[in-house]
């Protein structure tokens, strides 16, 4: 019995062994099909998260296609300087700039503010001891599309290439359309007798 025991040990270990082997390999056409459906799998998952990218898309923003108007009207502060104030159709928070010029000496005052609700107060201008009595030239520029922000160059376009009308022309610095608007003003205790098309700003 003893012998046949010792015969038989090996024996039964052999197939153990086998069997183990047996549940350690796979076959290569088992890989493969794994291999396939894991694939499969993550080309699903990746169409199913670029779908909803598609439908919440933005929807697209009509261009401006009206020609660029501008109302001006200008007021003495108590101190005598200037503050400008306007109307526009401009988009808002289209940026401008304000420029106050005094004719006699060709001095500048500028300011930069935005459209809001379709309009726009900027100033006040001049001197610390106030303008003193002549004319003045009060003008608004629409900057150039590089410094606006994305909501106005969704409807100006990225060179304002959307702006018309005879306000409208090319840039100096090659950067597209710019619109300029200008008016004249005159400021004195007196009104004044004049055949220019220019408003009197009486000072009180």
């Amino acid at each position: 019995m003893t012998r046949a025991l010792c015969k038989a040990v090996p024996l039964v270990l052999a197939i153990m062994l086998a069997g183990c082997g047996g549940e350690e390999t796979s076959s290569p056409e088992s890989t493969e099909a794994a291999d396939d459906r894991t694939t499969a799998d993550e080309v699903s998952s990746a169409s199913e998260s670029r779908e909803p990218a598609s439908t919440e898309e933005a929807p697209k923003v009509p261009p401006f296609d009206e020609p660029v108007t501008f109302e001006l009207s200008s007021r003495l502060e108590s101190d005598r300087r200037l503050t400008v104030e306007g109307e526009t159709n401009l988009p808002q928070a289209t940026r401008l700039q304000v420029i106050v010029e005094r004719e006699l000496s060709g001095v500048r005052w500028r300011g930069r503010v935005s459209v809001a609700e379709g309009g726009f107060v900027a100033g006040p201008f001049g001197p610390g001891s106030g303008l003193p009595d002549g004319g003045y030239r009060v003008t608004v520029d629409v900057q150039e599309g590089s410094v606006q922000p994305r909501s106005v160059r969704e409807r100006l376009g990225e060179e304002n290439e959307h702006l018309s009308g005879p306000l409208v022309h090319q840039s100096r610095h090659g950067l597209g359309q710019v619109a300029r608007y200008s008016q004249r003003f005159l400021v004195g205790s007196e009104t004044r007798r004049t055949h220019d098309q220019v408003e009197v700003i009486r000072v009180e």
